[in-house]
């Protein structure tokens, strides 16, 4: 068994090819004083897990020996607890999609590192690190329907989603590595509701950076009628399948021009990556035709243990 990292500090293993991106990885990482370590290609990576296993892994696409895709299926197979997180640079989309889901836990496009691969890690470490204690509690679970009303504050989604992925391992729907990557899918659904729905902040802020995106959704989180409005959040879990539907009060939009994943041309922006990461790690995504409710649903995959 692989040696784990001490879980003050976590360890990073960056795979590329290319020693310039490696350094760019490890530039972003230093500020926040997490260790960084280094393989060349898949086949140097799976080694590097198996010696010590690293608290995430960021990977190339596109790499000699291994790519990345093949590197994600082994690491699903072999150290299924070690989340693997892709940098797809342009042209690699689409294998970036079956990365998705293959296993991997997120996916950052190169020409956004700076600005989202910190988050992105965060979010996948911070999954990662469940409470033991909170899921011995929930071993014996059978059954679960729980209704929320919820502020549009970003710092409520992510214990709520702790939650609810909790709830899908302990009722037998999915191991933690399949439940970590449709606590990213709730995540993005629940983040959706807030910005987008209720606040009515556009992705088009978002094609220069996250400031101006940031900065007029909190403003608006203290102005009406924004801030009067709550995302609902309706979850049902039963052995075998999951249904979460969340709605927001805010006007809605045309569900006919959501982006399509599969389609050849399909090149994710900035309005297109949530919606990529919910269909790639749910089994079913649905909005309603106003556009102010989506269904999330999650089954149990034929080779999860009963």
């Amino acid at each position: 068994m692989p040696t784990p990292a001490p879980p003050d500090v976590p360890t990073i293993l960056v795979v590329d090819d290319s020693q310039l991106e490696q350094r760019i990885v490890a530039k972003l990482l230093e500020p926040l004083g997490w260790r960084t370590t280094f393989a060349h290609n898949g086949v140097e990576a799976l080694a590097a897990v198996a010696r010590q296993a690293p608290s995430a892994v960021v990977t190339d696409v596109q790499m000699p020996h291994m790519d990345g895709l093949t590197l994600v299926e082994r690491v699903r197979d072999k150290f299924p607890h070690v989340p693997v997180v892709l940098m797809a640079g342009h042209g690699s989309e689409r294998i970036a999609v079956e990365a998705l889901k293959a296993g991997a836990a997120d996916y950052v496009p190169k020409q956004s590192l700076t600005h989202d691969l910190v988050p992105a890690l965060d979010r996948v470490l911070s999954i990662r690190q469940a409470d033991a204690r909170r899921s011995r509690l929930l071993a014996g679970l059978t059954r679960r329907s729980s209704q929320f009303a919820i502020e549009n504050d970003p710092c409520l989604v992510p214990p709520l989603v702790a939650m609810l992925r909790d709830d899908m391992v302990a009722i037998g729907l999915c191991d933690t590595p399949d439940a970590t990557r449709a606590g990213v899918a709730l995540e993005e659904a629940l983040l959706n509701a807030m910005c987008h729905g209720n606040l009515e902040v556009s992705s088009a802020l978002r094609e220069n950076g996250d400031e101006a995106f940031h900065k007029l959704a909190a403003e608006r989180r203290g102005q009406a009628p924004y801030r009067d409005r709550r995302v609902r959040v309706n979850a049902r879990l039963v052995p075998g399948r999951a249904t979460f539907v969340i709605s927001d009060e805010g006007p809605g939009f045309d569900v006919t021009k959501l982006p399509d994943p599969d389609h050849p041309d399909y090149i994710p922006g900035p309005s297109g990556r949530g919606i990529l990461l919910m269909r790639a790690f749910m089994t079913e995504v649905r909005y309603n035709s106003s556009g102010n409710e989506v269904t999330l649903v999650k089954a149990r995959d034929s080779t999860t243990p009963e």
